[in-house]
């Protein structure tokens, strides 16, 4: 569990497509001051994280080690707000008005 800081965090691809990944920062509840970068699955779902949302992280990959050509991404964003983010994708749940 944590609470985005920073949207729009982009990182680099190791290899040659030069694409950008887009990533979340999160600052962890349990210790309150490590903030981690998390990457967003599917398409366009950046769009449903705002800053200071409650988001749930889950691994990414092997233990300690980032997956494929994200370089330092530990981490994915799970659910947002309580809302599975693959339901906010698809439609099947609104995010809640805070």
């Amino acid at each position: 569990m944590g609470k985005t800081r920073y949207m729009e965090a982009t990182r680099k691809l190791k290899n040659h497509h030069r694409r950008q990944r887009k990533c979340a920062r999160v600052q962890l509840i349990k210790n309150g001051k490590k903030q981690i970068a998390a990457f967003v699955p599917n398409d366009g779902c950046l769009n449903y994280i705002e800053e200071n949302d409650e988001v749930l992280i889950a691994g990414f990959g092997r233990t300690g080690h980032s997956v494929g050509a994200i370089r330092g991404v530990h981490f994915k964003v799970v659910k947002v707000s309580g809302i599975s983010l693959l339901a906010l994708f698809k439609e099947k749940k609104e995010k809640p008005r805070s």
